[in-house]
């Protein structure tokens, strides 16, 4: 299942990353795009300055308290006029500009008058009079002559396009009248009356430009009339007020079809003598740096009502040297707008917040590769989530897929802090959030079931802790596939069976089975072994797989003297059926093997195959003929011998095993009880002595040392003193029946 699941996986990659890539390239998919402005409102609130009012921009605000002292809107233009001549000449503010457009003519009910001294002839004396004192956009109009001052206008495009008021002049046209498919082409507009427009040096549009969601973060900087680009109100106003530096766009080609975008505005003839670049987005946009959360309380900026000006509240030139907006943050004017910060932010700031960008040279914008970046951002994402989730455990999947987006939201969080760049970075967070949860889900799945797998297969041959312990330690990757390793393997027998089985009923001879196979199921696994199988009334078990153990061999030999130690109950079950006792043969050899899952595409199981595995058979079968019940191959003792040294070996006899060429030493290990164990020992020495002798054909010699080592089973018996003697008369009566050769 590892190949199929991973070439899955790395297929939703690419899905995954195909799709990212066309929503940065092609058409941006609405569930990823309102994530990414998600994301670029959390960045913004938490880049906002909030570090008081702004030096240089204040707020003029037509507000609730304005209307009740001065009355409601819309106001008079001859009290617009005192307003300006306040700020403009009293206060002599740097720049004003007007929140507000003066499409229509104010002209006090003149033109119901002059239809009335049409009628009464004899009230004609008066009209100079009248007309004089009733046009107030006159008025205005002086309090804005040769002052630096912008007024508002806006933009519409429904239906036919309106266009009513006098059009501002355009500070740069279209080459070639081409085509800009990427910026909004306005067909109508609300500008000012000719005598105010004429009056005023410049003028910008004041449309507000929110996403789809309704949220403001850019506002256009010049817009597309006809072949003609305007002005924003901020851009005019930041112009007006530093000197009106000379505006030039740079285009570059469209992206898609033909046609041009536009890349920034350059700036010449500034205060500073410098040139100054402001980049633009594909739609002539820029983007707002909001400051502050807005409104009279947000701090952004100083508000003053409209009311106090106009009532002469302030003091002389105590807005000096500032650039005044007069707009309204009033709730019944309908000029409050969404924005990251503010669920309802007075359209004036946010106009006032662009011009402080603009002042202070801190314009994030989003650049024109940024589309490039976002999809390669989106496919290494993507590619990195697949190979964290496949290369490493989950925690350390989890940690380094953490840690991969913590660096890439600082990262965007940097460029945007201190480049004043802003990055693309939700889609692919989303995208590699979740590749990643499919991959850690797709292992988890695969996982799941090979740990049931490996404990469907080692249960039968392993206790239920042991398998536990494999599947923590090796987790679902324990390796079942057949390799090399070198094992201590045991073969124990019953001795004595067959006569046994002729004698029993079958059910009887199963139930006596069973007992014998529980009994040495449980000694293998009290010492960590693995149970292979049973073959007829034989038992195989191996230590040293599936878990590495490395003392193996000493495992296996205590194992095997537990197992003939604890013969005992079953031949008392024996006797209790009037029985003959049974014996243990075991035989036990260390070697490299081939272990693991073996066998035909009907039939499986895990087993181990090899040398030391036919030898550790043989020596089980030659039990009976050495008279020992336990044999060990000399791979096994020297493989333990350090490892028990509890265990006293005695050398039974160098043996040649069917299907093996070399000769083998075998042993069989004794457990004395301390007091014995010099006894013991001295017994063994003499028995070896005797066994070399005879190997030598030292005949004399050897029966001396048997001599010797009868004398003492006799005075010093111990536990193993008939095994010694069985030894030691079987040794003897080689000796004689080969007329003096061992």
């Amino acid at each position: 299942m590892r190949l199929p699941g991973r070439i899955g996986l790395w297929l939703a990659c690419g899905l995954l990353a195909l799709l990212g890539i066309g929503h940065a390239v092609l058409q941006p998919l609405q569930p990823l795009q309102r994530l990414e402005w998600l994301s670029d409102d959390l960045r913004t609130r938490a880049l906002a300055a909030h570090t008081g009012p702004h030096p240089d921009i204040v707020i003029v605000d037509i507000d609730d308290g304005s209307l009740s002292a001065v009355g409601r809107w819309p106001w008079g233009r001859d009290r617009l006029a005192q307003l300006s001549q306040e700020l403009l000449g009293r206060q002599r503010v740097a720049a004003l500009g007007f929140d507000l457009v003066f499409p229509e003519p104010d002209d006090g009910g003149l033109s119901d008058l002059h239809a009335l001294v049409q009628a009464e002839p004899a009230l004609g004396a008066r009209w100079p009079e009248w007309r004089q004192r009733l046009d107030h956009d006159a008025p205005l109009a002086a309090a804005l002559q040769g002052r630096p001052v912008v007024l508002g206008w806006y933009l519409n495009s429904e239906g036919q396009g309106a266009r009513a008021g006098h059009l501002p002049a355009a500070v740069a046209t279209v080459p070639k009248a081409q085509p800009t498919p990427s910026m909004p082409r306005w067909k109508g507009y609300a500008a000012n009356l000719p005598v105010l427009a004429a009056a005023a040096p410049a003028a910008g549009f004041f449309n507000a430009w929110p996403d789809a969601d309704g949220v403001i973060r850019s506002v256009a900087a010049v817009a597309r009339v006809d072949d003609g680009l305007y002005e924003s109100l901020a851009l005019a106003l930041w112009r007006q007020a530093t000197g009106q530096p000379k505006l030039a766009v740079e285009w570059r080609p469209a992206p898609v079809g033909p046609g041009l975008e536009m890349a920034a505005l350059r700036f010449t003839g500034e205060p500073a003598g410098q040139a100054r670049r402001v980049a633009l987005d594909e739609r002539g946009a820029l983007r707002v740096p909001y400051r502050g959360t807005g409104g009279p309380d947000g701090g952004s900026f100083r508000y003053i009502p409209a009311g106090t000006v106009l009532v002469g509240g302030l003091k002389p030139q105590e807005l000096a040297g500032r650039i005044v907006l007069v707009g309204s943050s009033a709730p019944g004017l309908a000029d409050l707008r969404a924005t990251p910060l503010h669920p309802a932010m007075p359209g004036v700031e946010v106009h006032a917040h662009l011009l402080a960008g603009l002042l202070d040279d801190a314009l994030p914008q989003r650049p024109s590769w940024a589309p490039g970046y976002e999809a390669l951002l989106v496919a290494l994402s993507v590619v990195a989530a697949t190979l964290l989730a496949l290369r490493l455990p989950a925690p350390l999947a989890l940690a380094g897929m953490a840690l991969y987006g913590v660096v890439l939201v600082a990262g965007t969080y940097w460029a945007q802090a201190r480049a004043l760049t802003v990055l693309p970075l939700a889609s692919a967070l989303v995208l590699a959030g979740l590749q990643f949860m499919l991959a850690i889900g797709s292992n988890y799945v695969r996982e799941r079931q090979r740990r049931r797998s490996v404990v469907a297969l080692f249960g039968t041959y392993l206790p239920p802790e042991r398998v536990r312990l494999l599947v923590r330690q090796a987790g679902a990757g324990a390796d079942i596939a057949a390799e090399n390793r070198e094992l201590s393997i045991l073969f124990c027998d019953l001795q004595g069976f067959s006569g046994i089985a002729e004698r029993l009923e079958p059910l009887a001879l199963r139930d006596l089975l069973n007992r014998y196979f529980s009994e040495a199921s449980a000694t293998v696994h009290a010492h960590g072994g693995t149970l292979d199988k049973f073959i007829g009334d034989a038992v195989m078990a191996f230590w040293g797989a599936p878990l590495p153990q490395a003392d193996h061999a000493a495992r296996a030999v205590r194992a095997a003297l537990a197992l003939s130690q604890g013969i005992g109950p079953l031949n008392e079950h024996l006797a209790q059926q009037h029985l003959p006792p049974v014996n243990y043969g075991i035989g036990l050899a260390t070697g490299l093997v081939c272990v693991g899952d073996l066998g035909s595409r009907l039939r499986r199981s895990y087993t181990a195959v090899g040398d030391a595995v036919n030898l550790a058979a043989r020596l089980e079968a030659l039990t009976r003929e050495a008279g020992v019940g336990l044999l060990v191959a000399d791979t096994t003792r020297a493989a333990c011998d350090s490892q028990l040294p509890e265990v006293v070996w005695l050398e039974v006899d160098v043996c040649r095993v069917k299907g093996r060429e070399q000769a083998v030493t075998v042993f069989t290990p004794l457990q004395p009880a301390d007091p014995e164990r010099a006894l013991l020992e001295a017994q063994v020495e003499q028995w070896h002595l005797a066994h070399h002798a005879a190997a030598q054909q030292h005949v004399e010699l050897a029966r001396a040392h048997l001599a010797r080592l009868n004398e003492l089973i006799v005075q010093h018996p111990t536990a193993s003193s008939a095994l010694l003697g069985r030894l030691s008369h079987r040794l003897m009566a080689r000796l004689a029946s080969s007329g003096g050769v061992a």
